[in-house]
């Protein structure tokens, strides 16, 4: 894997990820995945804040591990690190910095490949240069797909490469729609118990947006379901609890209840395919009933 960013190695007090490789009497040997594979330590004093009973229990061959770059040495090559010195924040903050590296990594691989070139010219032509722009080349690439003129206006590349590159942006990283699903049981016993419901549901159905539209289906009386489609996945769940919410209070004005059955959450293929059939199912019953009812009218 080339090396991310421009500088050869890392500054002091950077997170990095690493690889653990082998594990000696004075630490663990490790390689910076995110600079070409060079070699580092995590002195043993620097794997835990208690005391050490058993480093297998700490870290592990060929698990990757985030750290905090203590020192460096590029005349000798060294590079101590510290994995007790990392806070929780700070993993979650690098292994996000890590997968978007991954991801700019997948689509400069991609086009070297189809270029018949090396990852590590376009690394030179591509990514660093906006990395240094953008904060990272993987915000650059995000914002490629709608300006790409304004991204790759100054790197002057031939047509072929950033054809190629367009196409291994847009299939890495266009945001995939996803289906957010809620269930709700919703009640009313009042003279007007019906109409109730339905302006309940109707209000949740309204706060629908043209990127996030909200569609409520009956299961089986009291059970409903609510769902949407969406590529903005956090802004489709916020909008489904709004919705949730509104008739939940719609109904317990006009004295009614609901009661949340699923929260409103990202479903899989599978759960939506198991809703299909119980809805299904549910309709199969009806019909049945249906079915003897007019049995009955025709014996008499």
């Amino acid at each position: 894997m080339p090396r991310f960013y421009q500088n050869k190695y890392p500054e002091v007090d950077q997170l990095v990820m690493v690889q653990v490789q082998s594990i000696e009497d004075m630490g663990a040997y490790v390689k910076l995945l995110e600079y070409d594979n060079i070699e580092g330590m995590i002195l043993l004093s620097e794997l835990s804040r208690r005391r050490i009973r058993s480093v297998q229990k700490l870290i592990r061959v060929g698990r990757n591990e985030v750290v905090v770059v203590m020192r460096v040495d590029p005349d000798k090559g060294y590079i101590d690190l510290s994995k007790r010195r990392v806070s929780a924040e700070e993993v979650v903050k690098c292994e996000e910095q890590y997968e978007k590296g991954k991801a700019v990594d997948s689509i400069l691989t991609q086009v070297a490949k189809k270029r018949g070139v090396s990852p590590e010219s376009l690394y030179e032509k591509i990514a660093w240069p906006l990395h240094k722009q953008y904060g990272h080349s993987y915000e650059a690439f995000k914002a490629s797909i709608s300006e790409p003129e304004a991204i790759f206006g100054s790197l002057s590349l031939d047509p072929e490469t950033l054809a190629d590159l367009r196409s291994a942006i847009a299939r890495r990283l266009t945001p995939k729609p996803v289906k957010v699903r809620a269930d709700i049981e919703v009640k009313c016993f009042s003279y007007n118990g019906i109409d109730a419901i339905k302006r309940a549901l109707s209000a949740g159905e309204a706060l629908s947006t043209e990127e996030i539209p909200i569609k409520v289906r009956l299961v089986a009386p009291p059970l409903y379901v609510m769902s949407t489609t969406s590529t903005d996945k956090s802004g489709a769940i916020e909008l489904m609890e709004k919705a949730v919410e509104t008739i939940g209070e719609s109904i317990t004005k006009e004295k009614g209840d609901m009661t949340i059955k699923m929260k409103p959450k990202v479903v899989s293929e599978t759960e939506d395919a198991e809703l299909k059939a119980l809805m299904e199912q549910f309709e199969a019953a009806n019909m049945d009933v249906a079915g003897d009812d007019d049995s009955d009218e025709d014996d008499e």
